[in-house]
């Protein structure tokens, strides 16, 4: 359920359906007395009915989902572009999962991405000046969907999982390596902040498969 629809059916929220008078608390209420949860409707309205069986089911994809067809171009496009799957640290600590991460080799070398203005990574990313670049793996979606903001957190972004402290930022413990980076500017590019550093650092101690995200969904590389 999203959270829009979890507050609408909070106990004590004074929220009616309009074709019902009937009150959030009054529904919870039935439903644990087990009396039918079906509310009498207002004259000249249409009644509506709730499933009475408890528990609740599970959606593969996103109820709320705009249809296909409904969609912006632009971004059914990109959805068909599978990318690696980053996560980006700065002193604080703060972090981010991105997945528009590239690296173009020069000298120096160089790494760009696009990163949320308003997100905490960018403010510490800003007041550093220096960040971390780790590539994911298989085994870290939960991690990469915790630091998206879309899994909970208790206790802080940090607090689970095993981490290696560096200068630039705290990097996966797991992680195949990482990048640390001098950050050089950053300029609105599209609804982002397109973010421009120097490659400073690399560590790449282990081999590992990545995490990618195609289609909203990641997948990992076939072995």
């Amino acid at each position: 359920m999203s959270r829009r629809g979890a507050d609408a059916c909070r106990p004590g929220r004074a929220h009616v359906h309009p074709l019902c008078r009937v009150t959030a608390w009054q529904w919870w209420n039935r439903r644990r007395r087990g009396r039918s949860a079906e509310p009498r409707p207002v004259a000249g309205g249409t009644m509506f009915h709730v499933n009475p069986d408890p528990g609740a089911q599970i959606h593969s994809t996103d109820p709320f989902a705009a249809p296909a067809a409904q969609r912006s171009p632009v971004r059914r496009l990109r959805g068909r572009l599978a990318a690696p799957v980053t996560l980006w640290t700065a002193p604080g600590p703060a972090g981010l999962t991105v997945s528009s991460t590239l690296v173009a080799e020069g000298e120096p070398d160089r790494l760009l991405g696009l990163v949320d203005p308003e997100s905490d990574l960018w403010a510490a990313v800003e007041e550093a000046g220096r960040f971390a670049v780790a590539p994911l793996g298989p085994q870290h979606r939960q991690l990469a969907d915790r630091f998206a903001g879309l899994f909970p957190s208790p206790g802080g972004l940090f607090a689970l999982d095993a981490w290696t402290e560096t200068p630039y930022g705290p990097v996966p413990a797991d992680a195949g390596g990482w990048a640390g980076c001098r950050l050089d500017t950053a300029r609105e590019y599209g609804w982002g902040l397109l973010v421009e550093a120097t490659i400073e650092s690399v560590d790449l101690p282990r081999d590992t498969s990545p995490l990618l995200h195609y289609r909203g969904r990641y997948h990992d590389l076939p072995a």
